[in-house]
This record gives C-alpha cells, sequence and structure tokens, in this order.
C-alpha cells in the first residue's frame, strides 16, 4: 500500500504571449503557465501530477499557496485516500486557519484543488484507469459523498443527487460504448484569438470548419467596430451552418454588456461567454434576460459551488462551463455537475489554458457516462496549443474529444519540457 512521502512544485511557463495566442480584451499578453505539483510516494514508479493554470506571474501565488497546502497530503496512504477522498477534500477546504482568506475561493482555494486533483492522479494510476473511468464505476453513494453539500441544500440534497446517479446508472454501459466509439464533440477557440489579424482569424476558421468544427468562439470587447466587423468574416469564412460564440472575458459592466450585445446586428450568435464580473449573479441573470434569443455561457472565472448554485437559481447562465482549476478540484467539480443535471443545464467546460484540455476531460466523460448521458448541447472547449508536453495528450478526431485510456487524470507533463520551461531557469526563457 503506497504511501505518500512528499511533494515538489514547479514554475512552468510558456512564452505564448510572443505570437499572442491566448489574447483576448483583459489579457492581452498572457503566458500560459502551470503552477506544476508533483506529489511523491514510497513507490518510485507511483507518483501524482496536477496543475493550476495561470497567465505568468500568477505563478507565483499559487506555487507559494500549494507549498502550503500540499503537506496535508504527506503521509497518507493512497488505498485509503481512494476510500475516503470526500473527507479528505473536505478536511483540506475546511481548514479553519485557512478560511479568513476566502472561505473558498481564490488562490488557495485553487491550490486546495491542485492537491485534491494530485491525489485523484495517484488514486487512478494505483487503479491502473483514467480518472473518468474511475468516477464511472463509483456507486451512486460513493459520488454522492465526494460532494461537500454545505451551502448547497436548497438547490440540491444529497437524497435527489443520489436520484440522479441513480436513474443514470442503467445506462453507464451504454454512454461508456458511445463514449469509446465516438467521443465528445468539442468545440474551437483556436482562431479567435483578439490579437490575430483579420486574415490569420479567417484562415484558421476555415481549416476549423474543414476540420469538422461545428462551433467556433472569436474573443471580443475592445471595439465595438472591430467585433462587428470581424464577427462578419468569420460568419462568411464559416458559412450559416457553423454556430458562432463570442467571449468577453469579463470586460463589461451590465449595461454596457447589454448594449454592446444587442449592437452586434444579425450574426447568430449561438452564446456570449463572461460578459460581465464572475461573482456578478444578479448581473448575468439581467444580462440573459436583455439580450435572449443570445444566451449567457459562463463559468471559467466562478469561485466556488456556492456561486454556481446561484447562477442555477437566477437562471442567469444557459451553458455551464466548469474549469478543471478554478475550484477545489474533482470533488467541487462533481457538485456543480450534479447541480447543473438536476437545472436541465448543459455542461460545457473551459479548457483554454494549459493542461486544461487534458483534464477537464475527464469530468466532461464522467457526466456523459455517469450524470447527464447524451445532451445535443454539450460541447468542451478545445484551443490547439501545448499539448505536446504532456503525457497523456488530448486527442482530437474528427472535432471530437477521445476518450483517453490510460491510467491517471491528465496532468503529467514530460519531465524535458518542465526542465525546459521551468521560470526563469529553463532555456526557454534563459536564451530568449
Amino acid at each position: 500500500m503506497p504511501k505518500i512521502t512528499g511533494f515538489h512544485t514547479v514554475d512552468v511557463r510558456f512564452p505564448t504571449s510572443r505570437g499572442l495566442d491566448g489574447s483576448d480584451a483583459m489579457n492581452q499578453d498572457p503566458d500560459y503557465s502551470a503552477a506544476y505539483l508533483v506529489l511523491e510516494t514510497d513507490d518510485n514508479a507511483l507518483a501524482g501530477h496536477s496543475l493550476v493554470f495561470t497567465i505568468g506571474r500568477g505563478n507565483d501565488l499559487e506555487c507559494a499557496a500549494i507549498d502550503l497546502l500540499a503537506g496535508y497530503a504527506v503521509g497518507r496512504d493512497v488505498d485509503d485516500l481512494a476510500r475516503t477522498m470526500g473527507d479528505f477534500a473536505r478536511s483540506l477546504v475546511r481548514d479553519s486557519q485557512m478560511r479568513w482568506l476566502g472561505p473558498e475561493k481564490g488562490v488557495t482555494h485553487m491550490a486546495a484543488g491542485a492537491v485534491i486533483n494530485a491525489v485523484w492522479d495517484l488514486i487512478s494510476k494505483r487503479a491502473g484507469k483514467p480518472l473518468w473511468k474511475v468516477l464511472s464505476e463509483m456507486s451512486p453513494k460513493e459520488i454522492v459523498d465526494l460532494v461537500d453539500f454545505r451551502y448547497l441544500s436548497d438547490a440540491i440534497t444529497p437524497v435527489e443527487a443520489l436520484e440522479i446517479l441513480k436513474k443514470a446508472e442503467g445506462n453507464r454501459a451504454k454512454n461508456e460504448a458511445a463514449l469509446l466509439k465516438d467521443g465528445l464533440p468539442a468545440y474551437t477557440t483556436t482562431p479567435g484569438w483578439l490579437g490575430y489579424t483579420d486574415e490569420k482569424m479567417v484562415r484558421l476558421a476555415k481549416e476549423a470548419v474543414a476540420d469538422g468544427f461545428t462551433l467556433i468562439k472569436l474573443k471580443c470587447g475592445v471595439s465595438l467596430e472591430d467585433d462587428k466587423r470581424r464577427l462578419r468574416l468569420a460568419r462568411e469564412a464559416i458559412g450559416p451552418d457553423v454556430r458562432l460564440a463570442i467571449d468577453a472575458n469579463q470586460v463589461w459592466d451590465v449595461p454596457a454588456a447589454i448594449d454592446w450585445i444587442n449592437s452586434l446586428g444579425d450574426v447568430n450568435l449561438h452564446w456570449v461567454e463572461e460578459p460581465t464580473n464572475p461573482d456578478d449573479v444578479v448581473g448575468h441573470a439581467a444580462i440573459a434576460k436583455a439580450i435572449a434569443p443570445v444566451r449567457v455561457a459562463t463559468g471559467e472565472h466562478v469561485a466556488n459551488r456556492v456561486v454556481f448554485k446561484q447562477m442555477l437559481q437566477s437562471k442567469a447562465l444557459s451553458f455551464m462551463q466548469i474549469d478543471a482549476s478554478r475550484v477545489a478540484g474533482v470533488n467541487e467539480n462533481i457538485a456543480m455537475i450534479l447541480m447543473a443535471a438536476k437545472f436541465g443545464i448543459p455542461v460545457c467546460p473551459h479548457a483554454g489554458g494549459v493542461g486544461l484540455c487534458e483534464m477537464v476531460q475527464h469530468l466532461a466523460m464522467f457526466d456523459f457516462v455517469a450524470v447527464g448521458g447524451e445532451n445535443p448541447d454539450r460541447v468542451v472547449e478545445f484551443v490547439d496549443h501545448l499539448h505536446e508536453h504532456f503525457v497523456v495528450p488530448t486527442q482530437i478526431k474528427r472535432a471530437r474529444y477521445m476518450a483517453p485510456t490510460q491510467p491517471g487524470a491528465g496532468a503529467e507533463m514530460f519531465a524535458e519540457s518542465i526542465a525546459e520551461y521551468t521560470f526563469p531557469t529553463g532555456p526557454a526563457w534563459v536564451n530568449n
């Protein structure tokens, strides 16, 4: 029975700002980065990997916070953790002396998620299965026991969650077979970065359609006239049948969001993503009402399950965009998936940053197999950047995420990539 004996963190940064990959209205020069955690065990062949995604200097904060929290896992038996992950996650999030910094939001909450996700990576590797399958094979009661229902009981109770999971249980084998055969539909943001020229955006949009993508997303929000032009060019490039979405990355106040979106003209928008501050539940609800039939998608910066609960209760979103590293790991994301199932909202995960495609696909696949089943509105974001640095890279075929079959939770990077891009001592930084 392997035990966790130690850990180390690494500041890994990729200089994506040099090509403006990842650029948007709020983040104009991002360096896609990973505050990277490795949990070590007394079995030299077994280690748990995870990361928190940032866009550069955020790694300074996240690595420090992870260093503070990872000690919770040291000395724990991996097999025992596999049986008690609900209790372990709650103990990490509810640290009485850390809660004053939150509670349950921001740097420390994301650091807790890094530790929890690294333990899930250990559990999955110990089981010899990918995370999505480990979760999908758990009983409904075991899944419910993973969730912290505190603050959620006015929206969903453990009994209701159990009913949702039991109702879906009979379809697991069929859903898993469909997943392994056909994967899950992806959408792409690759053409849409705000720093790209019109010519590059149009070329990449046409390539995406040729690759089979039926939803393309563009960044927006700096200039209304620029947005009108780019959306018109994109619509001409992709044709009338491919869905088109925009992402404001929180740049607008509520009145500005409503006026801006309603001024874009008839380009048949599928959704508007993050139209305002991610904590503003009332604002999102007002925007959703005022811009209909265009719908609101949000979630990549939503701090915790409580804000998601309020968004669902207020009809503030039509698409829930969970993120693998924004909240307290796998356990809290399962809470959001269960709430979305109760409210009938499709979970369309965010995956724009380094490692996020690799990690969040497991959550989407668990949702498909064991919770929500088939949903015509479910799509998972895909961005074609940096996958070559991961031991089990995302596999996209015919614009669909194909299910990984290798053990683990997805975040493990090659040692060579970590060494190359360690900030500021790696060759990628020293030599440029």
